[in-house]
C-alpha cells in the first residue's frame, strides 16, 4: 500500500490550482460596498482624507466604499477591527504614522499583532506639524527655544493632543536631539492642546500646519520650525527644524490604507491600482492640499519598506525617552 505525501510536498500543487481561482475573485472585487475604517472622529483631517479617496473608489468601481468612524484608545480600536477582519479586501484601515508607525511601541499588550497584523496596499498622504510657541515667550528661533530651555530646565511646558499621538512625539525627539528638558502636558485631542497654548497656560507645542497656519498668519501664535526636510509652501518663511542646526531632523505625519495581514496579492493590487488613480485626481489634490496635506501614492512593497522604516525609528524614540502609555 502507498503511504500519502505529506501535506508540505502537497502545498506547491495547491498553490498552482488556486491561481486561477485568486485571479477570478481579484477580477470581481469588489462585489460589494467596501467598509474602511477611520480611527479618528467625523472631520477630522484623516476622516477627510478617508472619505475623499473612498469617493473616488465608488465613482471607479461603482461599489460603495463607505467611511466607518471608529474613534478612541489612540486608533487602535480601529486597528483592532481591521486585523481580525475577514482576508477579502471589504475591511481596510485608514491608517497614520500614531496608529501604524508609533502604536507598536508604545503598545506592548495589543490584542492584534501591531507589527505583522496588516498588509500594507498603499502610502497615501503626508503632512507636517509645527513648532509653536506662545507670542509671549522671548524667543524667535529654535537656537533662542534652546538656549531658554537650557537655562530653565523643566520649566518650558509643551502641550500635545494626547499620550502617544505625534503631537506628544515628535517633540521628545526634538528634546532628544537637542539635549534638553521641557515637561509634557497631554490633553484629550488637538483643540484643547492648542487652546491652552493660545491661552498661555503651556508654552510651545508642535501641532499640525494645517490648524496652526491661521493662527501665526494672525499672530496668535508664533512658529519657529517645521518638522520636514524641506520648507512648507504653506509657511515658506519659517525654517525646518534640520536647517536650525539639525540635520536629519524630520517627522512626516503620514496617511496610508492597509487591510488585514494576508490579503491576497491580486486584492492587494487591485486596490492600489485604484488608490494610485485616486489620488491623480486633480481636485482631490486640491482639496488635501487645502487642509496641509501631499497627496502622493506608493506601491505595496514601497508601503511596506518605509512602515517598517518608521517603525523601528519611533520604537528607538520611545525607547530612548523613557515613554510608557497605558
Amino acid at each position: 500500500m502507498r503511504s500519502k505525501p505529506p501535506l508540505r510536498r502537497l502545498l506547491p500543487v495547491l498553490t498552482i490550482l488556486l491561481l486561477p481561482f485568486a485571479a477570478s475573485h481579484a477580477q470581481e472585487y469588489p462585489a460589494r460596498s467596501v467598509r474602511m475604517v477611520v480611527p479618528f472622529p467625523v472631520g477630522a483631517g484623516t476622516d477627510l482624507l478617508a472619505r475623499s479617496i473612498g469617493q473616488k473608489l465608488t465613482e471607479q468601481w461603482g461599489q460603495t466604499v463607505v467611511a466607518d468612524n471608529r474613534p478612541g484608545a489612540g486608533g487602535t480600536l480601529a486597528a483592532d477591527i481591521v486585523a481580525k477582519a475577514p482576508r477579502d479586501g471589504y475591511t481596510l484601515l485608514m491608517g497614520n504614522l500614531s496608529v501604524l508607525g508609533m502604536a507598536p511601541a508604545l503598545y506592548p499588550k495589543l490584542p492584534y499583532d501591531p507589527v505583522n497584523g496588516f498588509e500594507p496596499v498603499s502610502l497615501v498622504a503626508a503632512s507636517e506639524n509645527v513648532l509653536v510657541v506662545h507670542p509671549s515667550l522671548p524667543v524667535k528661533s529654535v537656537r533662542e527655544l534652546i538656549a531658554l530651555a537650557r537655562a530653565k530646565p523643566q520649566a518650558l511646558l509643551y502641550s500635545s493632543a494626547g499620550t502617544g499621538t505625534t503631537t506628544h512625539l515628535a517633540p521628545e525627539l526634538f528634546r532628544l536631539v537637542a539635549g534638553i528638558a521641557i515637561v509634557h502636558v497631554p490633553y484629550k485631542g488637538s483643540p484643547q492642546a492648542v487652546n491652552d497654548l493660545l491661552a498661555g497656560q503651556v508654552h510651545l507645542s508642535f501641532t499640525s500646519l494645517a490648524s496652526a497656519t491661521p493662527l501665526v498668519q494672525a499672530g496668535r501664535l508664533r512658529a519657529l520650525a517645521t518638522t520636514g526636510l524641506k520648507r512648507n509652501p504653506l509657511l515658506p518663511g519659517t525654517p525646518t527644524v534640520a536647517e536650525s542646526g539639525y540635520p536629519g531632523f524630520e517627522v512626516n505625519a503620514w496617511q496610508g490604507i492597509v487591510g488585514p495581514a494576508g490579503l491576497p496579492g491580486p486584492i492587494v493590487a487591485r486596490l492600489s491600482e485604484g488608490i494610485t488613480r485616486a489620488l491623480a485626481a486633480p481636485d482631490l489634490r486640491d482639496r488635501m492640499g487645502a487642509i496641509g496635506l501631499v497627496v502622493g501614492g506608493s506601491t505595496p512593497a514601497q508601503f511596506t519598506s518605509y512602515l517598517r522604516a518608521e517603525q523601528a525609528k519611533w520604537a528607538d524614540v520611545v525607547k530612548r525617552a523613557g515613554i510608557r502609555s497605558d
